[in-house]
């Protein structure tokens, strides 16, 4: 697509509520919006696998408590710490 003459783009503009972009304008607008969607998507993927991480070493210590202290009993709170610490620089 070739570039809009100055005239053409106040022409368009002018003939309403229009704002006319480049293409170059509207390849770097949507550039920057898929890496914002991109960042967004990535923070909230990486939110939800630690809150379900979290959810299982729970179950996994509820577990336990119903278990009589031994080997099992500790092996699930063993299992239950190394859930969270999967990933240490997420928990705070």
């Amino acid at each position: 697509m070739s570039e809009l003459s100055n005239f053409q783009k106040q022409f368009l503009a002018g003939s309403g509520h229009v704002q006319v972009f480049t293409q170059k304008e509207f390849d770097e607008a949507l550039t920057l919006a898929k890496a914002e969607i991109m960042t967004v998507a990535i923070e909230t993927t990486k939110q939800a696998i630690f809150i379900e991480r979290e959810e299982c070493a729970r179950l996994l210590e509820k577990l336990a408590s119903e278990e009589d202290e031994g080997e099992l009993c500790t092996a699930m709170r063993n299992a239950a710490e190394s859930i969270r610490n999967r990933i240490p620089s997420q928990r705070q």
